[in-house]
Order: C-alpha cells, then structure tokens, then sequence
C-alpha cells in the first residue's frame, strides 16, 4: 500500500468507525426489528419477540391511516420544499444586489428563526393562528376578511404548518444560496452584458446554471427535513389536527412506537421513510446530472 494510501485510510477510519457505529449498525438493527412482533412485552423479556417477516409491512400498507399520513406527508413536502428554495432564493438575490444595505443585519434577521427552537416557535405560531385573538386573524379583520379556524379547520390546518415550515426555514437556504451567488464569476455577467443580455436572460442563462451544484445541496437538504415533519404538527396540532388531516409518517411512526408500543410496526413505518427520504436524494441527483 501507497504511503499516500495508508494515510488517507489512517484518517478515514476514526470517521467510518463512528458512522458504522452510529449509523450502519442503528439502519441494520431497525430493519431486523421491522421483521419482528417486538412490542411491550418484549422489552419486559425478549424471548417474547417473534419474527414475522413482512408481515409488519403488508398491515401497514393495508392502513388506511398510513395512506393518510403519507398523503400529508407529501402534500407537505412538494408544497412546502419548493416554496422554500423559491422564498430563499428571492431573498438571496435581493442580499446579493449592488444596492442593497445592511446586508449582515438581513442575514442574521432571516436566519434567526433556523436557530430557534422550534418547541417556541411552533407555541408562538400557534396563538399567532388563534382564531379569535390571533395576530393573523386580527389583520384580516382589519382589511374586512374574516379569517378561518387555521388549526381546526382541515383545510387549513397543513397550508397553516406549511406557512411555517418556509418562514422557519427558508433563512438556512438563503444563506446557502448567497454563498453560491458569491461564487459565481462577475466576467460571466460582463460577457452576457456585451452580448446584450439583459437582466432576466443573466438570471436564467449564467445564475441559474451556475447554482446548479447549491440547487442539488439545498433540495436534499430541504427534502430531507420537509419528509420527516414531527415538531409542527405534534406542537400545533396535537394528534395529528382535525380529522388526522396534519398527520405525518414520523408522527405515525412516533404513535405506534411510544404511544401503543409496537416497536416493530414502528421500525416498519420507519423504513418506509427512510427509502422515502433515499429516493427524494436520488432524485435531486439524478435531476442535476441530466442538466
């Protein structure tokens, strides 16, 4: 073996070490666990666990509830995940402009609710949808709108989470975005101005292509959180909202798992999420390399 080789091994193993432990071995164990009955009386002693293959699988997909946690799971993800990297893009673009002013004070302002804990927010949010004494309500009343039920009412209740998802998360991509429009080269612009472009074929023609490698970081980014939705719905509307209509998978997942302890129904739902999450990955890659 290379001396440069044995180096580089030398450094990666101390990593590999920690990500098999922390995560190879968890993804491994929590599958073997989905093929079992492992439920409370298993915790009390394990030779109460059975294996019963895919059958922890085949019931859920036979649950109607599943359907509806998934559907909402989604409908959340596609509506809320692009709504966000549009929203951060716009404010990227703005923080990146020649004439704008108090660029730092902007990025600490839209970044603040990331850091935030989301426990506080999703409670300060949630007097915010009040229907009668709440912020939101209150300014429609003022403009001769009457607001709706945000939180109870089930049509409501996810556009309200989704609402804010992108406030809370859309500072994140912002930044991720400035830093990629920073990174693109000031002659690509001088060169499309000299060939008459103007400023929306610059935007479309040398912004967009060169954000191509941030667009794939920030949509998995942003896929991967807007899948595993459970602070939210479970703060906000707790049980999953009217007539299950904020139910998410993790929530299902968290239901099943700690609320009626069926560990193994549980690990199932969990996998299900996990390729969820694998495919939405693949995907965003898939997508850049056909570009």
């Amino acid at each position: 073996m290379k001396p440069q080789s044995r180096a580089a091994l030398l450094f990666l193993t101390p990593g590999m070490a920690l990500i098999a432990l922390f995560f190879i071995l968890p993804v491994i164990a929590g599958f073997f666990l989905s093929l079992t009955d492992f439920d409370l009386y298993s915790i009390g002693d394990a030779a109460n666990t059975r294996f019963v293959g895919a059958k922890n699988y085949a019931s859920l997909l036979d649950n109607p509830l599943f359907w509806r946690a998934l559907t909402n799971t989604l409908y959340f993800s596609f509506v809320g995940g692009p709504l966000t990297i549009a929203v951060a893009l716009a404010a990227a673009l703005l923080l990146n402009a020649k004439l704008a002013r108090f660029k730092a004070l902007f990025r600490t302002i839209y970044f603040a609710p990331v850091v935030t804990t989301i426990v506080g927010v999703a409670i300060v949010w949630k007097y915010v949808y009040h229907p009668r004494v709440g912020l939101l309500n209150r300014m429609l009343d003022a403009i001769g709108i009457q607001g709706p039920d945000w939180l109870g009412d089930p049509r409501w209740a996810m556009p309200a989470l989704i609402l804010l998802a992108v406030w809370r998360g859309f500072g994140y991509a912002t930044v991720i975005f400035l830093a990629g429009l920073q990174n693109v080269p000031e002659e690509l612009y001088e060169a499309a101005k000299i060939d008459g472009a103007g400023e929306w074929k610059q935007f479309w023609h040398v912004t967009l292509p060169q954000l191509g490698p941030t667009f794939v970081f920030v949509g998995i980014i942003t896929a991967i959180g807007f899948l595993q939705v459970f602070a939210e719905p479970y703060v906000m509307t707790p049980d999953g909202g009217p007539l299950n209509a904020t139910l998410t998978i993790v929530m299902l997942m968290y239901r099943e798992g700690f609320r009626w302890w069926n560990m193994g129904y549980a690990a199932a739902v969990a996998f299900i999420l996990f390729a969820m999450v694998l495919l939405a990955t693949l995907a965003n890659t898939l997508i850049r390399r056909t570009r």
